[in-house]
């Protein structure tokens, strides 16, 4: 096999450290009239770069092909809108944002976040490059334009005088293919004292956690601090602050400004967070070997509990439709002969199937009608949520199968 080279520095990849498997595209649902068409699998396989520490995927695909017509909408969480909303107030606060200001959200989908910033009559601005997902944020009154975030939509907003005071990326920046195009865009677009802020699945949490669930074609890289501070740097972006955010199973939120900029100083979080990540083993290739024997065991444990459970005569449904579900199941080997079917709230989705195991995703009303034994929840990260919505399964003694980290039924 030839040698793969680092998406940011160019530099060879180390070996295969997990892999998955073939899979096809985790947001590739299938419509019922294409079920016995042919269905490409691609191979899921992460690798290390020792060089600038960034964890990655090979890449397939253009995103173009992956995310122009897209069946991922973020209203359809109210966890996330509440996290959403909570950021907004906060960092308007922190930052004095107002009428003057501009807020720029990059991948804004259906206008989830900014909507919170246009209540308080803040001026928005969002980039989204799924045209049938931008639409439901103008309709929103987020005005949104249609295209993919990098130098060259930086320099063409810069020139139409539309410079950013705020920009956000939430679960962006590991979508970006070209991750050295995307952050030079931002190095363009934000004011001399502007901020950005991104969030993202961290990789550490990731590891500690076992979310393998989490790798998939769409999401190129997986992202350390150490290796953010890497990347952001190398376009003299500086990375001023850090939180750590129960998002996504982990996530963190990190804070960049200009490296001439003076008016913001370095918290002591970040020092605080990379020794952290360096006494975890973040620069060892140990630690990434041994997550990968870790995800190993856990495919057995789940199939162990899901035989367990089909041979006593009962019965699974899926609660969720998410990207890292469709991971698990392929990589699992999980179709409807455990799983009769899932659910999912958005109407995006319902009436098509999970790419690769073709289990049909129905309404969440569907769980009422047929009373099935125990719900397999395939956004792990948003348990309670779900729990308590479909918290009528235990009227028939229905109980829940949570996955991640280890496989639990409650």
């Amino acid at each position: 096999m030839s040698k793969l080279n680092c998406r940011f520095c160019n530099s060879v990849l180390g070996d295969c450290f997990l892999d998955l498997g073939m899979s096809p595209f985790s947001n590739s649902y299938v419509r019922p009239e294409d079920l016995h068409k042919k269905e490409p699998f691609y191979p899921l396989a992460v690798y290390f770069c020792p060089e600038c520490l960034l964890v990655q995927v090979e890449q397939f695909e253009r995103p173009e092909t992956i995310f122009i017509d897209y069946a991922y909408f973020s209203s359809y969480s109210d966890t996330w809108l509440e996290h959403s909303r909570a950021y907004a107030g906060m960092i308007a606060g922190r930052l004095g944002l107002d009428e003057n200001s501009l807020v720029m959200e990059i991948a804004s989908n259906d206008g989830y976040l900014l909507q919170y910033f246009k209540d308080k009559n803040i001026p928005i601005l969002g980039v989204e490059p799924a045209a049938n997902v931008a639409k439901a944020a103008e309709e929103k009154g987020v005005p949104t334009v249609v295209d993919f975030f990098g130098e060259r939509l930086g320099r063409k907003l810069v020139s139409e005088g539309r410079s950013a005071d705020l920009i956000i990326g939430n679960n962006v920046l590991a979508h970006v293919p070209d991750i050295n195009d995307f952050v030079r865009g931002m190095k363009i677009v934000l004011k001399p004292e502007g901020v950005i802020t991104m969030e993202f699945p961290h990789l550490l949490k990731l590891m500690e956690g076992n979310q393998f669930d989490t790798v998939y074609h769409e999401h190129f890289s997986y992202i350390s601090f150490l290796a953010a501070k890497n990347i952001f740097n190398f376009h003299d972006l500086t990375l001023f602050d850090v939180e750590e955010l129960p998002t996504h199973g982990g996530s963190l939120r990190i804070y960049a400004k200009h490296i001439e900029d003076k008016s913001r100083h370095e918290t002591d979080r970040v020092s605080k967070m990379i020794s952290k990540e360096e006494s975890a083993g973040i620069r060892s290739r140990g630690c990434y070997y041994d997550f990968s024997e870790n995800v190993k065991e856990t495919k057995r444990k789940i199939l162990e509990t899901l035989i367990g459970i089909k041979r006593s005569g009962k019965r699974i449904a899926g609660y969720g439709a998410p990207a890292k579900g469709n991971t698990l199941l392929n990589y699992c080997g999980i179709r409807t002969d455990f799983i009769e079917y899932t659910v999912d709230r958005s109407p995006h989705k319902q009436g098509l199937f999970l790419p690769g195991t073709h289990i049909p995703i129905e309404a969440p009303e569907k769980i009422r009608e047929t009373k099935p034994d125990f719900i397999f929840v395939l956004p792990w990260n948003i348990k309670d949520e779900i729990i308590e919505q479909m918290s009528h399964v235990r009227e028939w003694g229905g109980k829940f199968i949570i996955p991640i980290p280890d496989v639990s039924v409650i």
